[in-house]
């Protein structure tokens, strides 16, 4: 291994050459407490910034072991570790100067969700700390400005370093309410199933968002509390006695006029899935972690999808067991989401009434009695709502503002009325016997054994060199093909979205073979990314920076949406 002095003395060779010249940079060197790898060096000043990383073994990090021993932890002292990071080098960059991306300094910019990122991570048993990011290496036009390198290896840098990823770096104190934040997170998600609960939201939360742009809470901000037949109390590990709204497991409807806060509840519910931080409003809002958003996407592509349990006997006989199009309307895009999410192992499916298909959602009874349900291809969800509970054990908390039909079929019924939700199931289910509705049930269905099988393509296994392009958190190409991921609204970093391109790129070469289905082709990526972590899907000499793990229920809605798969 090459010494820092020895960068020091390569930079100053190279000075006012030409770009290519930092090439020789490439290597490690040992630093005072840690080693700096330049993984990759950028071809232009204009190009995408180089790779750079930074080893600290665990003697010198210094981080207790009760502070990463379980992998809630860990992620979560990762995360901070990161913050801390990032508000260092956002001081520094692009203080060395130069044309194009030259002195950027870049980590990930984390938002309110605690998630498991390449950025930074701490090997489990020995404590060692791998922080990996990206470098503008300087240039003026295409001239080396070694100078302005050597300020960021050597002053900046160093100064990140110290003030960040060091455990020294910040009160004790701090490091420990972060660990016990995420202690009493982990308790809650374990008491949601025994408690036969899909969702907790605790009394004193704060929902409401600072703006449609801005996740942060907002000031001033009508306060969370649940009603008293709602409310159950979890004793956590360090928080203590804590009370709040809980959600059975079954069929909640969440009902009240514009702008009292049924969507963000449901908003609430859906990040829910995901940890937050200290100070977020939402850090005591726990939803179980296969929680799916389910919505009409028109214009979606399907393939093979069976959704033969909302849509039957198309005019032009079209099979729907087996459904493919190009184009999907409002209502077989929404009934394709359902059955894709089934296919994730999804216990709760989320639905607001403002982004689905009506006529998937309801069928009113005029309408039934005008056009009889032997003449309607589509069985609306409320006709398999129960069926899906009863028989599947899928929940469903549903936000409706104009149709009254589900107050027959909900088990709980929550009024949310200037920011607070009131219980009026038995007020309700009053009202609603007053208009019954059809008792034409929905045959049987017998759920399919979802073996989508998937074709390798050649175009992926004869090619060094795939281009992956992420366009933030609303898509990717790959290989020119767009991925749209617009309507996946679980998707809260662009992170999950560049790690998903390496998934699909990694599937494509390794597992797509013509026998594994795509369940099973998720399951075994998930296998390797258990052993490896992200590390185990990216087959490049060194692991980027800015990747950021999806859960399992986004991994299946991109390969959903790769117009391109061969099934």
């Amino acid at each position: 291994m090459k010494r820092a002095e020895d960068l020091k003395e390569l930079l100053k060779r190279i000075d006012h050459k030409s770009y290519p010249a930092y090439k020789d940079t490439a290597g490690k060197y040992q630093f005072p407490g840690y080693v700096l790898s330049i993984d990759h060096v950028q071809g232009d000043p204009f190009a995408a910034p180089s790779k750079v990383s930074i080893l600290i073994r665990g003697r010198e990090a210094g981080f207790p072991k009760e502070l990463f021993d379980r992998k809630w932890k860990r992620i979560a002292l990762q995360d901070m570790i990161l913050r801390l990071f990032y508000r260092q080098v956002d001081h520094y960059s692009f203080q060395a100067k130069g044309s194009g991306k030259s002195g950027l300094m870049s980590v990930s910019r984390c938002g309110q969700e605690i998630l498991e990122r390449s950025d930074c991570q701490i090997e489990e048993g020995s404590g060692d700390l791998h922080f990996r990011m990206e470098i503008g290496f300087p240039a003026n036009g295409r001239t080396i400005q070694a100078r302005e390198l050597e300020k960021i290896f050597f002053d900046f840098l160093p100064e990140c370093v110290k003030k960040s990823l060091l455990y020294t770096s910040l009160d004790k104190k701090k490091w420990q309410q972060n660990m016990e934040l995420s202690e009493d997170q982990q308790v809650i998600r374990e008491e949601l199933k025994k408690r036969d609960l899909v969702a907790f939201i605790a009394n004193g939360s704060v929902l409401p968002r600072e703006s449609g742009v801005s996740k942060r809470p907002m000031k001033d901000a009508v306060v969370f509390q649940s009603p008293k037949s709602m409310e159950v109390t979890l004793s956590l590990p360090f928080y203590g006695e804590i009370k709040g709204m809980g959600i059975a497991k079954g069929i909640t409807l969440i009902v009240g006029g514009g702008y009292h806060g049924k969507s963000t509840l449901l908003e609430a519910l859906e990040l829910g899935v995901y940890n937050h931080i200290r100070g977020d409003g939402r850090e005591y809002v726990i939803t179980d972690e296969t929680a799916f958003k389910i919505r009409a996407e028109d214009g979606r592509s399907v393939k093979d999808v069976d959704i033969s349990m909302f849509i039957n006997g198309l005019p032009n006989g079209k099979d729907t067991k087996s459904f493919y199009t190009e184009d999907a309307s409002g209502s077989t895009s929404q009934a394709a989401n359902v059955m894709e999410a089934i296919e994730t192992g999804s216990r709760l499916f989320l639905i607001d009434e403002d982004t689905s298909a009506t006529n998937f959602m309801i069928r009113d009874e005029l309408m039934q009695r005008v056009v009889r349900r032997d003449a309607e291809p589509i069985i609306p969800f409320i006709d398999r709502i129960t069926e899906l509970s009863d028989k599947y054990g899928i929940s469903t908390v549903l936000v409706a503002g104009s149709s009254g039909s589900y107050f027959h079929k909900a088990d709980c019924i929550v009024q949310m009325n200037r920011y607070q939700p009131e219980e009026i199931t038995e007020f309700a289910k009053t009202q609603a016997k007053q208009f019954p509705i059809s008792e034409d049930t929905a045959p049987a269905y017998e759920m399919t054994a979802f073996r989508r099988i998937v074709r390798p393509d050649l175009e992926f296994k004869g090619r060094d060199r795939v281009k992956i392009k992420s366009m933030g958190r609303d898509g990717l190409s790959i290989n020119r093909e767009n991925v749209d991921l617009r309507y996946v609204e679980q998707i809260v970093d662009g992170g999950q979205v560049n790690a998903l391109g390496y998934l699909i790129l990694y599937a494509q070469r390794n597992l797509f073979d013509g026998k594994r289905s795509i369940r099973e082709t998720v399951k075994e990526l998930e296998r390797i990314m258990e052993e490896k972590g992200l590390a185990g899907i990216c087959e490049g000499s060194y692991l980027p920076a800015n990747l950021t793990m999806p859960r399992t229920q986004e991994i299946f809605a991109c390969f959903n949406r790769v117009r391109g798969l061969k099934l």
